[in-house]
């Protein structure tokens, strides 16, 4: 039935604004009879959403500048290797000392401030919407960067933690990921042979070597001349994916690209706006 204005005389609605207002009117009673706080700040929801982090905190989230190390996807770039003309890939300074084997890796954002804490909710916590959130991002920069794949394999965690936390953070992200860019998930191709160390912090050098023959592709894996989207939370110096990487191609795959939710950012230099060079 249309609405009435003051006169009495009804009002056409397109179904675009009835979707609307009976949008607003359920947030309105989500917000009243089911009362819940953001699970980064504790405002207040008042949104009707299975994803239990509110629009300030996604929206503080600190997404990566378009300019990024052309291999690592870091945007800590050294005025050294700023490209001389316009159409030439910069690289950082790691990546001038350093060979992956992985093609290159991309991330949706920078691995700090609210995005830490939401990074960590899911690591601990199986949040499926935060999953769901954080896949589309990741397939967005997937398609905006042209990150071409036949398959999407997450990285594994061991057969022992992950008996313990009863799951894998990053193979719900990949089945997110795999989903929009609709392709096919392989969340079993890599196991994880070695366990990582319990301590917390660790160094350059320490991450590389826990990582040197910690995993394995399985019998069967099938993906011979598959260029793979190699899925994981958290990049902080490529080591893992690196790993990961050097079995897949072992395995017979044409490529790997890394793709991850958050990058850790090693140098930075301030834009003046919050940003990066």
């Amino acid at each position: 039935m249309a609405a009435l204005d003051q006169s009495g005389r009804a009002l056409l609605q397109t179904p675009s604004t009835l979707r609307r207002l009976i949008g607003e009117a359920s947030d309105a009673l989500v917000s009243v009879f089911f009362p819940g706080g953001c699970r980064l700040c504790e405002r207040l929801l008042t949104r009707a959403s299975r994803l239990p982090i509110c629009e300030e905190c996604l929206g503080s989230f600190p997404a990566l500048p378009a300019r990024v190390c052309a291999i690592c996807g870091s945007p800590a770039l050294a005025v050294s290797t700023l490209p001389d003309t316009a159409g030439d890939a910069p690289t950082c300074m790691v990546c001038e000392e350093r060979t992956y084997s992985f093609e290159r890796a991309r991330s949706y954002a920078a691995y700090r401030g609210v995005l830490v804490r939401a990074v960590v909710l899911l690591k601990f916590e199986r949040i499926d919407p935060l999953a769901a959130y954080f896949g589309e991002q990741m397939a967005a920069v997937a398609r905006r960067d042209s990150l071409a794949g036949d398959v999407v394999v997450p990285v594994p965690l061991h057969c022992v933690r992950e008996r313990e936390r009863g799951y894998n953070q990053a193979e719900l992200i990949a089945r997110e990921v795999a989903k929009r860019l609709r392709l096919p998930l392989k969340p079993v191709v890599l196991t994880r042979t070695k366990a990582r160390p319990d301590k917390h912090i660790l160094s350059f050098d320490e991450r590389w070597r826990i990582v040197r023959g910690a995993f394995a592709t399985r019998s069967g894996s099938q993906v011979d001349n598959k260029r793979v989207l190699l899925v994981d939370d958290v990049m902080t110096t490529g080591a893992t994916l690196d790993a990961c990487a050097k079995a897949l191609l072992e395995a017979g795959a044409k490529s790997v690209i890394g793709l991850t939710v958050a990058r850790a950012v090693r140098r930075e230099t301030p834009t003046g706006n919050g940003g990066y060079v």
